[in-house]
């Protein structure tokens, strides 16, 4: 909340978002598309964390355009729309270490198939709307985090952007510049997936009373140029099995569009049990096998980036709204899993929350809770979907992968054509940090060096995610108790951090003569994915904002 003791410019707003993602930029959008239907004048800002809007946008992606359908139904009409590339093709496989076997698509619900559907660049994507927005009058502040709310009379009134130079002591350098507070009648916090602030305003307001925990994956992109005999414009490729075991969730993903470009990723459910794991490691391991990586041969690697999905879903969705403002998208998390798909859902999230936003001030309300976007979420297509594929991820956690996509796939087919499930609403079986088994007690995993051509390391890998941090500057990995993760996170749990992280910000330095093993955190390689503060066993581990537009520049990712 708001440290009163320091002086801070102060500027006011009909409605102040956090966060240039789709949800963000959809609400502001749809505020301004209802001032000219009413002849209201709202003024409204959006921060943007990282360098510029799309800066720190990271999916497959492919993309339903239901919810774009909805805020610009002529979308398609204006040449500089970010997709030029529906799918065409839609293959599902399962591996082995030794093949594959493609699976009957044919045999899926309808709302698996992904045609009608678009790939391209999510980042591009919040780059266009961006525009949109402010050819509407919205005015996007990129390069200012949203770091801090503020809380008076029992509601949300705007939230403080973070302090610029700061030294890494503390001190305040000649640069020093106070975070402003922009206060704002409504605030729309639209971070994305474990978002510094939400995670906050959930506890403040017990938003997550009764609902069960929720569920994330991290899940890690490399955008690649292939040669162009081996491009399927419009392919769309998800895979299951090999490398991971039966007992851990995840999967990849392979999408061919554009100009000779195949983005290809991994997901790692973080539910994982045993602390060897190293996701980055699986993920380049996947590329070594004998269906996948002839596509790669003579491609070039452009970029890579990784970020944390909310898997949750439907029992996992907190109440929305709270005194003065409300989580959209990620925030609350609305991914479809079995669909790997969120971004309709958070654009429409997004949609419904503008206009409980635009009606509460038509009526001279502020700061109060905006029940009609709760309601308005209880009616809509988002909780509808969501609801369908409830128990998919539950079924695939408690039964593994085989049998567990099996009944998962049962149980969506009864719930499409009947409306109810033989297994009713299952639970997820406790938060993602507690998963972890004692070191001791799981096999080592191993993980073969890299070759720099197919398969990288991370640090090379951050290096062409364009990430950077000015070095001088508290560090914003915040370490709760330093015993603590020596004495459970190593001695116990082996050190999963040094694994766990995609981008190598945390490490487990040897003395070279007796002594104690030292935990160092490398912040300037933050990729923003906000792993570390999911899947620490101890929940030892706080991120939080760094200086403004620090962090990774992801390029068409």
């Amino acid at each position: 909340m708001a440290d009163e003791a320091i002086e801070r410019e102060s500027m006011d707003y009909d409605v102040v978002i956090a966060g240039a993602g789709p949800a963000g930029l959809a609400a502001a959008i749809r505020i301004k598309q209802l001032c000219e239907e009413t002849g209201q004048d709202l003024s409204v800002a959006v921060l943007e964390k990282g360098s510029e809007v799309g800066a720190h946008i990271l999916s497959g992606v492919v993309f339903d355009p239901k919810a774009l359908d909805e805020l610009i139904p002529d979308w398609r009409e204006d040449s500089s729309q970010p997709f030029d590339t529906e799918v065409t093709e839609d293959k599902f496989m399962a591996l082995g270490p030794a093949g594959s076997a493609e699976l009957p698509t044919f045999a899926f619900p309808p709302f698996m198939h992904n045609h009608g559907c678009y790939v391209g660049s999510l980042a591009n994507l919040c780059r266009w709307l961006g525009d949109k927005a402010e050819a509407m009058g919205v005015e996007i502040y990129p390069g200012f985090p949203a770091a801090e709310y503020i809380y008076e009379d029992g509601a949300i009134r705007g939230v403080i952007t973070g302090d610029m130079g700061v030294g890494k002591d503390g001190s305040h350098k000649d640069m020093y510049q106070p975070g402003m507070e922009l206060r704002a009648k409504y605030t729309l916090i639209g971070e994305g997936a474990r978002g510094s602030l939400s995670k906050k305003l959930i506890k403040e307001f017990g938003l997550d009373e009764g609902k069960e925990p929720q569920k994330y994956g991290i899940g890690m992109k490399e955008l690649w140029r292939i040669k162009p005999e081996h491009h399927r414009k419009g392919k769309v490729l998800h895979t299951m099995g090999w490398p991971l075991d039966n007992e851990t969730g995840g999967g990849s993903f392979i999408y061919h569009f554009g100009d000779n470009l195949v983005s290809i990723g991994y997901v790692v459910h973080l539910n994982y049990k045993n602390p060897h794991l190293f996701p980055f490691g699986e993920f380049q391991k996947l590329k070594t096998h004998a269906d996948i990586a002839p596509m790669f041969e003579g491609a070039e690697r452009l970029s890579y980036g990784a970020r944390a999905i909310t898997e949750g879903g439907f029992q996992s969705v907190p109440k929305l709204a709270f005194p003065g403002g409300a989580l959209i998208g990620c925030s609350a998390g609305f991914v479809n899993v079995p669909r790997i798909k969120g971004s309709h859902n958070a654009m429409k999230t997004g949609m419904m929350a503008a206009e409980a936003v635009v009606e509460a001030l038509g009526a001279e309300r502020s700061h109060d809770t905006l029940d009609a976007y709760e309601a308005a979420y209880d009616a809509s297509w988002v909780k509808k979907e969501l609801k369908i594929v409830r128990n998919a991820k539950p079924l695939w956690s408690k039964f593994g992968t085989v049998v567990g996509i099996a009944l998962g796939g049962l149980d969506m087919w009864t719930n499409y054509l009947f409306g109810f499930s033989i297994f009713g609403t299952m639970s997820h079986g406790g938060a993602d940090h507690e998963a972890l088994k004692p070191a001791s007690k799981c096999k080592p995993k191993h993980y073969d060096k890299p070759d720099g051509v197919l398969t990288f390391d991370r640090l090379s890998s951050v290096f062409i995610s364009n990430t950077n941090h000015e070095e001088d500057q508290p560090i914003h990995l915040k370490l709760s108790d330093a015993d603590l993760q020596k004495s459970s996170e190593y001695d116990v749990f082996g050190g999963p951090s040094a694994r766990y992280c995609p981008a190598a910000v945390y490490e487990w330095v040897e003395p070279d003569e007796g002594g104690e093993p030292k935990f160092v955190i490398n912040a300037q390689n933050c990729v923003h994915c906000k792993t570390c503060d999911i899947k620490d066993p101890n929940q030892n581990i706080n991120w939080t904002t760094p200086e403004g537009a620090g962090g990774p520049n992801y390029p068409n990712m």
